[in-house]
């Protein structure tokens, strides 16, 4: 099986410091819902794991999260694209759950869920903690220079072997190619 894992805000859709807290705030990048169809075309899966503390810091409810991804499934469906799966913590930065990035954890249930080890499985991050947690299951790390990547970048100390693109299309072709 043809694994991506991506991060949804900063990669996926535009980020905001005030967290992406209903549909209407949730806008995509440019070139990413074509990208995320390129990758099913080509026969990958694509899944999606998330840190979502906006629901535990009662920003938003899971209703409102679920709504979010439907506007987020929608808009793909109209590239001819999907995802398989959307993996998410919804505890605060403070809570010190296993399944928040930058620990693997919701790496290893995407593993068992779909019955592979992720050893160089792309994972598409644009924070350094989406490549830590990415790094620590054995997954390849890929910076996107969109939402926080370019801080990121510029703060360095990124794990070994990480893959720098300008964005998920850029990253993309290179997954797919």
């Amino acid at each position: 099986m043809k694994l991506v894992i991506l991060d949804r805000d900063g990669v996926i859709n535009v980020d905001s410091d005030q967290f992406i807290k209903s549909p209407d705030e949730w806008k995509p990048i440019p070139g990413s819902l074509e990208a995320i169809a390129r990758l099913n075309h080509s026969g990958f899966h694509v899944v999606v794991a998330t840190n979502q503390s906006g629901v535990g810091r009662g920003l938003f409810d899971m209703a409102m999260l679920n709504a979010i991804h439907d506007k987020m499934y929608r808009a793909l469906g109209h590239y001819g694209g999907r995802i398989d799966a959307v993996f998410y913590c919804p505890c605060a930065a403070d809570h010190n759950c296993e399944c928040r990035k930058p620990k693997p954890g919701m790496f290893h249930e995407i593993a068992q869920r779909f019955g592979m080890e992720l050893s160089g499985v792309p994972s598409v991050g644009d924070s350094l903690r989406d490549l830590q947690a990415a790094h620590a299951a054995g997954a390849q790390p890929m910076l996107v220079l969109t939402g926080k990547g370019r801080k990121t970048e510029a703060t360095g100390g990124l794990p070994p072997g990480t893959q720098v693109f300008s964005d998920l299309a850029e990253a993309v072709r290179a997954i797919a190619a």
